[in-house]
């Protein structure tokens, strides 16, 4: 145990992990850092390949290559009582004739910790359920069951904390309570903190970084901002978050910037975010980032500008108004604007032009799929 405890806050390494089932890979020689200390997502869609990812970490699984470590120690073929790790799962999994204070304390209790009564009254307090001890859980809401799953796990002192989907089971206003709470208990202990969702707002709500996860590789992983603003693959771009990709063709450099012809149109885009080697490239432009104005009254000549666009729908949806945009072309563009009141919405028919800042899109090959990533029903559940 000594030596578990030694490496308990140490980073999280996964080494070449690969997980096969019969012919099927779900997970394929997987190599990433999670550094110790830190709250890191695992996001992507159903069958991804993240919970098996995670199970080999917790030692639920055996991995079929490769190895998992924590500091230096070598998880990988360690029981899953032996491992610094504890996992929240979905299902709380609590116990429903103990009391919440007995619940919490029952892995220091089976250890034979001496002071369990007040390492879990402190524990209780941190979860924010200090008068709850003596109640049972079935007299708890989901969120604060949620709370005694997540005290039951961090009272063991782990050096990593598995949460799969933890959130799913609650609904929508108390699930973005709880990632308020999650984040503001992972700032408190020195805990990494493991996150695997298919939710790209809870991941971006708490995660210092994402790895998105599509078909048992890492797609991209970085800060949720640097993913979101400058995504290098269609998939991330379409699974986090909406995105316009408008087919363009590259047609020289100018300083810093990437020329393109849109349809007959020229635009740029900074150097810097272009991710695309061909000649053929889609131009990704996030919804929020496109200020459409009545066609040709506004001449914007720092922004990218397309003309002849006009107005086919129209969506009130309170904090903004959402617009489909159809372009000359035939393709439709998505346009969502904040209500904030100092001018008044467009209607359907009305014919607009569309701008935007050269360092607000990003350029992406061609050859990939540009309906990648979009969230099927069942992603969503």
């Amino acid at each position: 145990m000594a030596e578990n405890e030694a490496d308990a806050g140490k980073d999280l390494r996964l080494e070449r992990l690969t997980k096969r089932f019969g012919d099927f890979v779900a997970v394929d020689d997987l190599t990433l850092t999670v550094p110790r200390g830190s709250f890191f997502a695992l996001l992507g869609p159903s069958g991804c390949g993240k919970t098996t990812t995670l199970r080999m970490v917790a030692g639920l699984e055996d991995p079929s290559a490769g190895r998992v470590l924590i500091g230096d120690q070598d998880i990988t073929h360690l029981r899953p009582y032996k491992r610094p790790v504890n996992t929240v799962f979905q299902s709380y999994a609590l116990f429903p004739h103990l009391s919440i204070f007995e619940n919490v304390a029952f892995g220091l209790r089976r250890r034979g910790v001496k002071d369990y009564q007040q390492k879990t009254r402190d524990m209780l307090e941190l979860v924010q359920l200090g008068p709850y001890g003596d109640r049972k859980p079935a007299q708890l809401s989901g969120g604060q069951q949620q709370r005694v799953a997540l005290g039951r796990a961090l009272i063991n002192e782990p050096g990593v904390l598995l949460l799969d989907e933890p959130l799913g089971a609650l609904d929508l206003k108390l699930r973005r309570q709880m990632q308020i709470e999650l984040k503001r208990i992972q700032t408190e202990i020195d805990v990494t903190f493991v996150h695997v969702t298919h939710d790209q707002e809870e991941a971006m709500t708490m995660a210092d970084t994402i790895a998105v996860m599509n078909h048992g590789v890492i797609e991209q992983m970085g800060a949720p901002a640097d993913l979101y603003e400058n995504p290098v693959t269609t998939f991330v771009a379409n699974f986090l978050g909406q995105s316009n990709l408008i087919k363009t063709n590259v047609i020289g450099t100018s300083g810093g910037e990437i020329v393109l012809d849109c349809h007959g149109q020229k635009l740029a885009v900074a150097a810097a975010r272009s991710h695309a080697d061909g000649r053929s490239a889609w131009l990704g432009v996030r919804p929020e980032k496109i200020y459409a104005s009545v066609a040709g009254v506004e001449d914007r000549t720092d922004a990218d500008v397309l003309t002849g666009g006009r107005v086919t729908d129209v969506s009130f949806i309170g904090v903004s108004t959402q617009y489909l945009v159809a372009m000359p072309w035939g393709q439709e563009l998505m346009v969502f604007e904040q209500n904030t009141g100092s001018r008044p919405s467009f209607r359907n028919g009305d014919e607009v032009d569309l701008m935007w800042a050269p360092d607000h899109a990003f350029l992406l090959d061609a050859d990939q799929d540009a309906h990648a990533g979009m969230m099927r029903p069942e992603d969503r559940e």
